[in-house]
């Protein structure tokens, strides 16, 4: 299993990295695609139109790909990549996260808040424990992930879940199995890369990932 539970054995296409050079499953890469004024734009949902460009999910990577212009040999002329483009991935990213928790909540397989998340563990239903980066660490030492830390997402703030949930504020919350499970886990696992080690090092909704 590779970062974030996804399995690298699955006979899913491979892409080679810009900067690296490795050739990775789809899942741990970033498609880039040139758009008007040969601009260089993050495909996060992989449906644009044009030759796609992959680097690994990787903010270094990414930066690497700017600063040494690796997208215009991928495109094979001059191609502009904005400074911010590792902010933008990582921007889309969240977005394509709570999007697919909120659709997993709206289906019945998730759950927000101490004791429906306790319950949901307790039974078994919980695939997967969900935490704030920023909630306290005493509350969420009480509950454990089903199946160790491969069943933990800890990357996002208390608000940034709470869009997932309709909520202000959310710190705990729980994920059943499921197709829709399984796909945060691989976003999420993108998401991990785009995302600095240590809460505090970044302004807040820039938090980390433990999976």
């Amino acid at each position: 299993m590779t970062r974030g539970g996804t399995d690298k054995n699955r006979d899913t296409p491979e892409r080679r990295c810009l900067v690296t050079g490795n050739r990775d499953s789809k899942s741990g890469l970033i498609r880039f695609v040139v758009g008007p004024g040969d601009m260089v734009v993050p495909d996060i949902l992989e449906r644009l139109p044009g030759r796609g460009m992959w680097v690994s999910a990787d903010r270094d990577a990414i930066k690497t790909a700017v600063q040494k212009r690796a997208f215009s040999r991928g495109a094979k002329k001059q191609v502009t990549a904005p400074p911010d483009l590792a902010d933008m991935v990582e921007s889309g990213l969240l977005r394509r996260v709570t999007d697919l928790i909120s659709l997993a909540r709206k289906s019945g397989a998730a759950v927000a808040g101490y004791e429906k998340t306790k319950a949901w563990l307790v039974s078994g239903e919980a695939q997967i424990l969900l935490q704030a980066a920023d909630g306290s660490e005493r509350g969420k030492a009480k509950l454990r992930p089903p199946n160790g830390p491969d069943s933990l997402i800890e990357f996002m703030t208390a608000s940034e879940l709470g869009l997932s949930f309709g909520r202000e504020n959310v710190i705990h919350g729980a994920l059943a199995g499921g197709g829709l499970t399984t796909r945060v886990v691989e976003e999420a696992a993108r998401l991990q890369g785009l995302r600095v080690k240590h809460v505090g090092d970044r302004p807040a909704g820039k938090g980390t990932t433990t999976i």
